[in-house]
């Protein structure tokens, strides 16, 4: 495949042109409670020692592919908001929820308590950190990281900076211990929403600066996990050191290097195959299968909307594999990192989302901006979302979403790193799909559903119009139970059913979650995939109907899906450009 080279385009507002950002790449060139009347199986919350307050063969393609990044404008932020998720009461922070262990177990989800919050702002950046990826970093990198981890777990444990009181910031925020302010007993959640993203961008900043603090090193950088490049797509090798502050020992064993990370956990032992299927994965959920700002970043969450109104692409794909992959399956619950309750106590959990946060980054201001015209959220509910943290020196501060959009406004940006997905477009498929399958017949959509998602399903569902439509498959009214892990994949008209190989244009995407407890236990959520450039590399030109297998990667239930429909897709189509004067 040629090498794809885009212009360094500049950037409006304060981004700086991409010609002095670092994130360009070279050409590359790679080988391969009180508050809770009723019963729940709880995790113990304490507040600074007083008591609770309630609670392909393609394998030639994977030599010297290359990428360059485009650009997209910065976001402009309305200066009110309606209807936005306050920032949780912590005084009102009760038990947070373990998942089948069947017992409690002594840590303390819940922050120490000050009567004094500051609204934050962003210190003036004086010189921009860039965070190094983690598998090049140098031995004297390593040593200070681990420097700096050693001294935060050697913090009292009521010093809201030390190891375990931030990685229960994880816990208090995903696993119930808070309530929306003002909405009884409605759980405050992160995840399954457009909180995803700025979340946790807050999290790492403060991570990061405490860190700092620590050494003695305000320059000092977290680093990222590349997992979306073959050369990352490893455990980094210095997490793997026993005798190492950064090491932990609850990580999936059969999964340490030299084991490829799968990024789709097919389940395929071919390292070669995992890695086309993990390149195939980023290029949808990057590139290909988003028809909107929210279908990437997560659905809208509003004062007093239910958890989980949606994940956007990255967050139900590369995100939750990468989480269930290392997560450790001796444990009762997939702990450490395979838990939203446990994610932090590894210090890869970081490292992790240093690249997710990364995605976001990438998807902001680099990305083509012709697959999804309009990328800003400009939505004041998603602006004024409030967060409580504490910096660097112990401050309980509260920030908003709006202040996290710019990561170099925050102080930091990414290493000089390839990407090799940006052009790993599937090829082409040019058989048209039998509807009938080892037997069976399609039945059509509006016959099954709903139904219980326990083995694979395939089902007719009738397109908008003939030839290639801008059209969206909607999977709706997604009942899932948020204890388990789940996922399922979506091909269309696929020609060969093997669900091992992803790197084909019949994917069009996936629905996953981390293992989490609510209140209900379950939640319900809808998925959109865009089908447009699927449709361009396959023959449906005369097809009225296409063919929608589901592929389950969890092991029994878990999963009802209540319908599946095709809709033409609402996003309006970028205005085309002036034509030239001659």
């Amino acid at each position: 495949m040629a090498s794809l080279h885009l212009p360094c385009a500049t950037s409006t507002g304060t981004h700086p042109s991409a010609s002095s950002r670092p994130l360009f790449p070279k050409q590359s060139h790679f080988i391969t409670s009180a508050r809770r009347p009723h019963a729940r199986l709880q995790v113990s919350c304490t507040n600074n020692g007083h008591t609770d307050q309630g609670k392909v063969d393609r394998r030639n393609m994977l030599l010297g592919l290359s990428g360059l990044y485009g650009a997209a404008n910065l976001v402009s932020a309305p200066d009110s908001s309606a209807n936005p998720v306050k920032a949780p009461e912590l005084d009102k922070c009760g038990a947070a929820t373990n998942l089948n262990t069947g017992k409690q177990l002594d840590i303390n989800c819940c922050p120490p308590i000050v009567q004094s919050i500051v609204d934050y702002k962003i210190p003036p950046v004086v010189r921009t950190k860039t965070r190094p990826a983690a598998h090049k970093v140098s031995p004297e990198y390593i040593f200070k990281y681990n420097l700096a981890i050693d001294r935060m777990k050697r913090l009292p444990k009521e010093d809201p900076r030390s190891f375990m009181q931030q990685a229960n910031i994880h816990c208090a925020y995903c696993n119930g211990a808070y309530d929306q302010p003002g909405q009884g007993t409605l759980d405050l959640q992160v995840h399954n929403s457009w909180l995803f993203f700025p979340f946790h961008r807050w999290y790492l900043y403060f991570y990061e600066r405490i860190l700092g603090k620590l050494i003695n090193d305000p320059t000092f950088a977290l680093p990222f996990w590349n997992w979306d490049n073959p050369k990352g797509m490893t455990i980094p090798p210095m997490f793997n050191d026993p005798k190492a502050a950064i090491f932990d020992e609850k990580r999936n064993q059969a999964n340490l290097p030299p084991a490829v990370v799968d990024l789709g956990l097919t389940g395929n032992k071919d390292p070669l195959q995992v890695v086309s299927n993990n390149l195939t994965i980023m290029y949808t959920e990057m590139i290909r299968g988003n028809s909107s700002a929210t279908d990437f970043m997560g659905q809208p969450y509003r004062e007093g909307t239910p958890v989980n109104p949606g994940p956007g692409a990255s967050e139900r794909g590369s995100h939750t594999a990468v989480h269930v992959w290392v997560g450790d399956p001796r444990q009762p619950s997939g702990e450490d990192l395979g838990n939203f309750y446990s994610a932090g106590r590894d210090p890869l959990f970081y490292c992790h989302h240093g690249n997710v946060d990364r995605m976001w980054t990438l998807w902001q201001y680099y990305l083509p901006s012709s697959k999804v015209p309009d990328k800003k959220i400009t939505d004041p509910d998603f602006l004024n979302a409030q967060f409580l943290f504490y910096d660097e020196n112990a401050q309980l501060v509260r920030v908003t979403a709006k202040d996290s959009l710019s990561n170099l406004e925050m102080g930091y940006d990414y290493e000089r790193i390839d990407l090799p997905w940006l052009d790993y477009r599937p090829p082409p498929q040019t058989a048209t799909a039998k509807v009938t399958r080892t037997g069976t017949a399609a039945a059509r959509a509006e016959t099954v559903f709903p139904l219980k998602l326990d083995k694979i399903v395939r089902v007719l569902i009738p397109k908008t119009k003939k030839g290639k439509a801008d059209e969206l498959l909607v999977i709706e009214n997604i009942t899932v139970d948020t204890t388990k892990f789940l996922k399922f994949d979506v091909f269309v008209n696929d020609e060969d059913d093997n669900v091992l190989e992803l790197d084909k244009a019949a994917y069009a995407g996936t629905y996953a979650q981390v293992p989490h407890k609510t209140t209900t236990q379950t939640a319900t959520t809808s998925i959109r995939l865009k089908l447009t450039d699927l449709y361009d590399d396959m023959d449906v030109a005369d097809d009225e109907d296409v063919l929608v297998t589901l592929v389950p990667r969890h092991e029994g239930d878990g999963v009802t899906i209540g319908g599946i429909k095709i809709i033409e897709n609402p996003t309006p189509a970028p205005a085309p450009a002036p034509a030239a004067s001659s």
